[in-house]
């Protein structure tokens, strides 16, 4: 992880320097603020990987000596069967279709959104008397 960060930091630096040249060559308030936020957003991603690297055991991407297959391992739990993403595009659909048809299409929208978060959030929740 402590590559990560010093990647992330020194992207940081570099989106710093160019939001200033291009600040003082274009005068141009919106694309500066872009870059200035994009360093700001760069450079927290980069100190929160350089601070957690230090309270971190250090993986096989930090050493110099380590194989592809060293990092190789389970990566977490992935539901197979989830329909709630489905549910979370569709109510983003019609929000942003709101958006452009008109503002009363959010009221359908929210409730779709809505269930697919709390079916998200709770589809293995089976409550503290029940196994499995």
């Amino acid at each position: 992880m402590r590559i990560q960060g010093k990647m992330f930091l020194g992207l940081a630096v570099f989106i710093l320097a160019v939001a200033f040249v291009y600040g003082f060559w274009s005068k141009e308030p919106a694309g500066t603020t872009a870059l200035f936020l994009a360093f700001a957003l760069t450079l927290m991603i980069g100190f929160y990987l350089a601070y957690t690297a230090r309270r971190a055991d250090a993986g096989a991407q930090d050493r110099e000596d380590a194989d592809v297959a060293d990092d190789a391992g389970e990566l977490g739990f992935f539901s197979p069967h989830s329909w709630q993403p489905l549910a979370l595009g569709v109510g983003g659909a019609l929000g942003f279709l709101g958006i452009v048809f008109g503002w009363w299409l959010l009221f359908f929208s929210l409730p779709v959104i809505l269930v697919g978060v709390y079916g998200w959030a709770f589809e293995y929740y089976r409550g503290e008397d029940r196994t499995q």
